[in-house]
């Protein structure tokens, strides 16, 4: 295998996830020099898509907010956010009827399970205020506190899983408050007529345009390091071994892996403790169904409240047809295995949530009907690769290294949304500490 010494990048992006591209984007277009390597064959990550019998499946994550860093990433680099927007965006199935929250909120939401949610309400009214639960107390634990009605439960275990990946007893509640009570959840959204792999292929190409490279198909395999800081990598691409110096990096693999390219040597000995003793990733189930006729009455996602696994789905089709074949609907649906967070049996586990799948659509019943593409998401591809309340540090020991992505959001935050709020904080730490080019 030969090697190729490259030129010099004011910035090196390991990981073309949404994280890493948001960065990558933002350094390009500010003029920094920018290098952003994917070990795939293709861009997003967690956030891409793929095709299956002319069906495009995505990875991971389907609805992108809009408003919020996402959508100002794309303003801010001039590139298009082309998002299809379902109407309702989300509904809740609760007694075997759609409901739609927009019609009164969580007051009308809870007075659809139970006359007696006078004390949930007034929970979620002191969250809204501020008043948080203390840190050690899960969500759980917490409903438990105002209700035993299991409907309930289930549905605030579903949206835990539908949005953290967790169920309701590895989650801190105040972490969940924290994202429905401060942070805006369930903003607008949008899917995308490529699958969510449009939306990161739109980053690339601003890449591009403004002057950078995207290395698909390669892998970082190393930093190097001198003293405090990070002074290149090596990277295996085409067959060569490839050398390339920078001025800094910005790593979308996650803090573990990270520590795994510079080696324990270079980070000390209670930064890589602290990590390891923290991560808490998180494992998510993701089934794609395609169907002659629609098995949700919803064009957007919903979350449903009488079941232990399955948590939502996503009628894709209803908004973008493009996503399918003539004549055929997809039909994503997310599920949670128990425990989320530590070890479970993966066969077990799907084949409990395509029971319950079977249980809660009937249109699965349909001859027609059939899974194409099921998959757990876990260990160093998970769906998390932090546990919401257990978020792990952007910086690093090193003066120049630096992470973005899920495994690093801010505490609260959740979604694409908040891998795009990672960029912008971590390029905007280097833009102002003016990231060194010789």
């Amino acid at each position: 295998m030969s090697t190729t010494v490259a030129k010099h990048v004011d910035v090196l992006v390991i990981g073309a996830g949404m994280g890493g591209i948001c960065a990558a984007a933002r350094l390009q277009h500010a003029g920094l020099s920018t290098l952003l390597v994917e070990r795939a064959d293709r861009v997003g990550g967690r956030a891409s898509t793929f095709e299956v019998d002319g069906f495009k499946v995505n990875t991971g994550a389907v609805a992108i907010e809009n408003g919020g860093d996402m959508e100002q990433t794309f303003t801010d680099v001039e590139a298009e956010l082309r998002l299809r927007y379902p109407e309702p965006a989300n509904v809740f199935r609760i007694k075997g009827k759609t409901v739609n929250p927009a019609r009164g909120g969580w007051s009308f939401l809870l007075d659809q399970i139970t006359k007696k949610g006078a004390k949930m309400l007034t929970q979620l009214g002191s969250a809204r205020r501020g008043e948080m639960p203390e840190e050690q107390l899960t969500l759980e634990r917490w409903i438990a506190g105002a209700t035993s009605n299991q409907t309930v439960h289930r549905l605030f275990r579903n949206l835990s899983a539908a949005i953290f990946a967790v169920n309701a007893d590895e989650i801190p509640a105040k972490a969940f408050l924290t994202y429905f009570m401060q942070k805006g959840a369930f903003r607008t959204f949008g899917f995308h007529p490529e699958g969510t792999i449009g939306v990161c292929r739109a980053l690339a190409d601003v890449v591009t345009r403004d002057g950078g490279e995207v290395w698909l198909s390669s892998t970082v395999t190393a930093l190097r390091t001198d003293g405090a800081r990070v002074t290149g990598a090596t990277i295996e691409r085409d067959g060569r071994t490839v050398q390339v110096t920078c001025g800094a990096v910005i790593s979308n693999v996650g803090p573990e892996a990270t520590i795994g390219l510079c080696g324990e040597a270079a980070l000390g000995a209670e930064y890589v403790g602290s990590i390891r003793a923290g991560a808490r990733p998180s494992a998510n189930m993701i089934i794609h169904v395609a169907s002659r006729q629609p098995l949700l009455d919803t064009p957007g996602l919903i979350v449903f409240s009488a079941t232990e696994r399955i948590c939502n789905a996503g009628n894709m089709t209803a908004t973008c047809p493009e996503l399918a074949p003539e004549g055929w609907h997809l039909t994503v649906v997310y599920a949670v295995p128990r425990p989320a967070v530590g070890d479970f049996d993966s066969a077990i586990e799907l084949a409990l949530a395509l029971q319950e799948l079977q249980e809660e659509l009937p249109g699965m019943k349909d001859p027609d009907t059939r899974v194409i593409d099921a998959r757990v998401m876990r260990d160093d591809w998970p769906a998390q690769r932090a546990a919401s309340g257990y978020e792990l540090p952007r910086n690093t020991p090193l003066d120049n290294l630096f992470n973005v992505g899920d495994g690093v959001r801010d505490y609260g935050d959740g979604g694409t949304q908040s891998c795009a709020t990672t960029a912008r904080i971590v390029v905007q730490e280097l833009l102002e500490g003016q990231v060194a080019t010789a």
